[in-house]
């Protein structure tokens, strides 16, 4: 065996993720399913973090990269594989095409801007919007990201008709998930799922999938598991039925992702945020993303053992797949984050029936070692997922014993104590009344600020000590005397 690579090492020391298991899934049929400069990103992912795939897939990338019209692009890869494998001689830059190509996307860019000149100065809207439209599409594909949102943006001030903007908002989705600007594609999927269907020409109703799968993108980058489950569990599966009639339907996502990538991240992302009870309703249950389940059973399986409480089988499941997921270009930095939240989440089931568990049973019953799952009890205890405490001179779990019988006690004595006193403060001001005696207030002060007969310290009856009262003798007259003492 050939060996490693002195880069991956560096990227480990420096805390990268780095893959050294071989993916269960084939380089060819797995990078099949994408098209356009998704396949460039995901080869050059696996590329630069599996000691396994590194060459074949960074040379893939380049000789898809020669295809194109990305110049950056190119260096970008030839400079990845000179950087792991410097005597490769296809880690050498072709001079010539970059040359050539550069040459070529300047001549078709000063051509677009000329033409889009001319359509300004004739006036006429729909060339315009199309002027631009068409050179927003050339900076996108030669990787000048900004100048395309800013080519996209100004058709705003031409265009005549809600299926026109619902095509721009299309284009500026899919230029900001190029860009990681996951702001900005929540922002345009709301504006296009704000547009009336109808009005659209059908361009809403028919990109449902799309919006569904971006939404889910843009939530699942910013950690929000939950409604990122929701949004591909509520994808429609007719992207899946576009996939296999046609790759290059434009029905499909291709250039984004693949129907596969639906059933991986919102199967993950459902585990990692649903309780059992959700699991079964949204998404076992779920008939149209039951579509999508297909294409993975590994992950319908696993959801199926978190269901039924077979919590090692499914955690065996995620572990012999997290190769692959690790691999995934918008999963694999989740990857950590949603396997603790499920190994929690089974954790805390698991432990509920019992007062003390061995950490060697907890490791056998987690598919772990103890080590591991020392580390995962103290971390769950200090989120404050479980309540136990850890006791590591016996290697025990132990469940924190609440006394609900004292804790009932204590309430029934404190609200016993709190009637009394109440009781007898009510007797006190029935006899100051039926005493003829007046409360007035000191100068200065109200009656409520003192504790008077409209209330007391600790928001209590009235007649609490200090209160000043006046024995009247039916005249208006009489002298003060402090509450506290017996009154005739």
């Amino acid at each position: 065996m050939a060996a490693e690579p002195p880069y991956f090492e560096e990227a480990k020391a420096a805390g990268r993720i780095i893959v050294t298991d071989h993916p269960k899934f084939e380089l060819d049929s797995y990078i099949a399913n994408y098209r356009g400069k998704t396949r460039i990103r995901r080869l050059h992912h696996i590329g630069t973090h599996s000691t396994q795939l590194y060459l074949e897939a960074l040379t893939a990338a380049i000789a898809e990269a020669k295809r194109g019209k990305d110049v950056r692009l190119y260096e970008a890869m030839v400079s990845a594989l000179r950087e792991i494998v410097p005597e490769d001689p296809r880690a050498i830059l072709d001079i010539a095409w970059v040359d050539r190509t550069t040459k070529e996307v300047k001549l078709e860019t000063d051509r677009l801007e000329l033409e889009l000149k001319g359509y300004k100065n004739n006036l006429i809207k729909e060339s315009i919007r199309m002027g631009c439209e068409d050179l927003g599409r050339h900076y996108h594909l030669i990787g000048d990201l900004s100048n395309a949102i800013k080519a996209y943006s100004k058709e705003r001030e031409s265009v005549q008709t809600p299926a026109h903007v619902a095509i721009m908002n299309m284009h500026l989705m899919h230029v900001s998930i190029d860009q990681g600007n996951w702001l900005s594609v929540q922002s345009s999927v709301q504006k296009l799922r704000s547009l009336p269907g109808s009005a659209s020409g059908g361009e809403v109703d028919s990109a449902q999938p799309k919006l569904a799968a971006a939404m889910g993108l843009a939530q699942m980058a910013t950690g929000s598991y939950k409604d990122a489950a929701l949004s591909f569990l509520g994808a429609d599966p007719r992207m899946l039925q576009a996939k296999l009639d046609d790759p290059n339907d434009s029905d499909a996502y291709n250039e984004i992702l693949s129907p596969n990538d639906i059933a991986v991240y919102g199967g993950l992302c459902a585990l990692a945020s649903m309780d059992r009870h959700e699991l079964q309703t949204r998404v076992l249950d779920n008939s149209a993303f039951r579509n999508y389940l297909e294409l993975e059973p590994h992950v319908r399986r696993a959801v199926s053992f978190f269901v039924a409480s077979k919590y090692s089988a499914c955690l065996r499941i995620l572990d012999a797949y997290r190769a692959d997921y690790l691999l995934d270009l918008h999963l694999h930095a989740h990857v950590p984050e949603i396997y603790f939240r499920v190994r929690s989440k089974a954790i805390v089931q698991y432990f509920i029936p019992f007062a003390r568990v061995t950490l060697a049973a907890l490791a056998a019953a987690f598919n772990t070692d103890e080590a591991s799952i020392e580390r995962t009890l103290a971390d769950m205890i200090g989120a404050g997922a479980l309540d136990a405490r850890l006791d590591l001179e016996h290697r025990v779990l132990l469940a924190r014993h609440v006394d609900d019988r004292r804790q009932v006690h204590a309430a029934a004595l404190a609200t016993a104590t709190d009637y009394e006193r109440t009781l007898q403060l009510r007797l006190l001001r029935m006899e100051i009344v039926s005493a003829g005696l007046e409360v007035k207030s000191a100068p200065g002060k109200d009656l409520l600020s003192m504790g008077s007969l409209t209330g007391g310290a600790r928001g209590g009856p009235p007649g609490l000590a200090g209160d000043v009262f006046m024995a009247g003798d039916g005249k208006g007259k009489g002298k003060h005397t402090r509450s506290g003492g017996v009154f005739p």
